[in-house]
């Protein structure tokens, strides 16, 4: 039987677990996926992931990556590990990958968008899905401010206080702050829009894109002018920016090698 690594597309609604990280008594994607597939191998495999999503952030493009010794054909694994998931995990694409892979290590960029339902009433169809604000924000405004964190920059004061990592300097290739008034679903809502703030990276911070959007939403009440951005980079202090949004408006798109 040959040795393969197995490259996963999976997509998750992460609402109910403590993240993709495995925990002691903490319900999470990465002991999930990897109980599916050890069941099903037979033997112990951990299922690692491009992106340690937060607790309460959902995928639909996450990578993730085993190595198995089993003679099960590569094309049999997507369903196969379907059938032992729970209904909000699902393995979209099963593929051998080449056997220098490196599922984190390889990466070129991510994208995560985030979603901010913007009208008086609570969206009780999407409210697990997104952050809820009644205020009229003023979108134009939060893209002219989006555009000013596009580069490579030092982002430390888009991280949180928990990450502890020396280097702080991301390459964000595209920000992008856009509304629809058609919602995240086929049940329109009157007198709303839908805002949805696009972020394209290298790598991110802890927190880092979650710090960005509540920045971007004191742009959108008239708290902060779009050119304060700058500023709050140049600070390269936590305390600068804006408040840090909730986590499940947050969900990563895809991740590109």
């Amino acid at each position: 039987m040959q040795h393969r690594k197995i490259k996963l597309t999976v997509r998750y609604d992460g609402y109910d677990y403590h993240g993709w990280q495995t925990q002691p008594g903490k319900r999470t994607i990465q002991a999930e996926l990897s109980r599916a597939v050890s069941e099903l191998v037979g033997r112990m495999v951990t299922v690692h992931a491009a992106s340690r999503t937060d607790a309460g952030v959902s995928a639909l493009g996450q990578s993730a990556l085993f190595e198995v010794i089993s003679p099960i054909p590569t094309e049999n694994f997507k369903q196969a590990i379907n059938d032992r998931l729970p209904d909000d995990i699902v393995v979209a694409s099963a593929e051998q990958a080449p056997k220098d892979f490196d599922v984190m290590g390889d990466v070129s960029s991510k994208l995560y968008r985030y979603a901010i339902c913007n009208g008086p009433d609570r969206p009780v169809l999407d409210i697990r899905h997104c952050w809820h604000i009644a205020k009229k924000l003023d979108v134009a405004a939060m893209d002219k401010a989006a555009c000013l964190l596009v580069g490579r920059k030092d982002f430390k004061s888009f991280a949180t206080a928990k990450d502890k990592r020396e280097n702080s300097v991301r390459t964000i290739f595209s920000c992008s702050v856009r509304s629809s008034y058609e919602g995240q679903t086929r049940y329109a809502i009157r007198d709303t829009q839908y805002v949805y703030v696009d972020v394209e990276g290298d790598g991110f911070l802890y927190n880092m894109v979650r710090n960005i959007v509540g920045t971007l939403v004191e742009v959108g009440m008239g708290r902060l002018a779009p050119e304060k951005i700058t500023e709050i980079i140049d600070a390269k202090t936590r305390t600068a920016a804006g408040p840090i949004a909730p986590p499940q408006g947050l969900c990563l798109m895809w991740v590109r090698y």
